[in-house]
Formats: C-alpha cells, sequence, structure tokens
C-alpha cells in the first residue's frame, strides 16, 4: 500500500494520551494572553473548536459553560481554542455568557491546534478536538469527534475523576 499524505480521508491526528502537551501563548482578550504553562500544577481542558458562530459549537460551549463549577471543583482549568479573532470571541463569549477563556490561535492561523494535530488544513479550522492535561503537562486523554457532531463532556469529566482520583472524593466530604 502506497503512503498517501492526502488531508482528506485521513484518520484523526490528535496527539495521543502520555504526549507532553505543547506549550502556547494565545490572546484570551485584544490586550491579555494565557499560556498553557502558567497553569502548571492543576489539570488542564483543552477544547478545540470549528467557529465561534456555528450552531454545534454553540450547544458544545454551552454545556461545557454550565459544567465549569464541577471542572473547578475538581481542580481544574478549562480553556477553548479557536481559530477565531479575539473580538470575534469577545461578542460571541459576550452573546452567549460563556465565562471561560476563549483563546485565539488566529496568527499564525492555527499554529496551536496544528502542534495538537487538531487542524483541518482543507477547512481551515480546528477539529472538534478535547484535550485533558495534567498537572505536570502531559496529555492523560484525548478525544476527537466528527465536526458536525457535539462530544458532549461525559468523557471528559470521567477522564478528570479518574486523575482526580481519591483527591476528589476527599475534597468534596
Amino acid at each position: 500500500m502506497t503512503t498517501n499524505h492526502s488531508h482528506h480521508a485521513r484518520e484523526t491526528t490528535i496527539l495521543q494520551p502520555g504526549t507532553i502537551a505543547p506549550d502556547f501563548t494565545l490572546k484570551s482578550t485584544p490586550d491579555q494572553a494565557v499560556s498553557l504553562s502558567e497553569l502548571r500544577g492543576r489539570p488542564v481542558i483543552l477544547l478545540f473548536y470549528p467557529a465561534d458562530w456555528s450552531p454545534v459549537c454553540g450547544d458544545e460551549l454551552a454545556i461545557f459553560n454550565e459544567l465549569l463549577p464541577d471542572f473547578h471543583h475538581l481542580g481544574a482549568e478549562l480553556l477553548a481554542i479557536s481559530v477565531d479573532g479575539v473580538w470575534c470571541h469577545a461578542a460571541f463569549a459576550s452573546d452567549r455568557g460563556l465565562h471561560m477563556p476563549l483563546l485565539s490561535d488566529f496568527e499564525p492561523k492555527g499554529a496551536v491546534s496544528r502542534a495538537y494535530g487538531a487542524y483541518r488544513e482543507q477547512d481551515g479550522y480546528s477539529e472538534r478536538a478535547l484535550f485533558l492535561i495534567d498537572d505536570e503537562g502531559v496529555i492523560q486523554w484525548s478525544y476527537c469527534s466528527p465536526v458536525g457532531v457535539n462530544p458532549g463532556a461525559d468523557g471528559i469529566l470521567a477522564a478528570l475523576e479518574s486523575l482526580s482520583g481519591s483527591g476528589a472524593s476527599e475534597a468534596r466530604s
């Protein structure tokens, strides 16, 4: 079988568990930036999504927004990333009442998404991909769903709870 480097019919290439999460610094507002390395010491959920105003993304982000207290209870930070610009993110977050940072992977376009193997070259935007990074910066869980499908949050919550292990139940008592 010949090696086919076509981007059209490809298996998902997202980074797998056990991989060191590539560090990045992205704008969260026109004058503020967030670096992954700043969050070392706590779990981080990275949510890559195609575009702010697409219907499925709105639904997916609404679910994650509702679950923010659960994520924070388990000690995790949530960062959502798309190739949209900061002003687009600001309008979208305001319109939808979103409370997680929306990071702009805008220039160079998709660079962070590419580093995580989640960029769709043929479409010019990210896959719908989720990563759970542990407190030492290692990917513990990753999942890529079809762009048209909302993956929900069950998988990431289960992964986060297993990462927290007994610590989560102690924190609740």
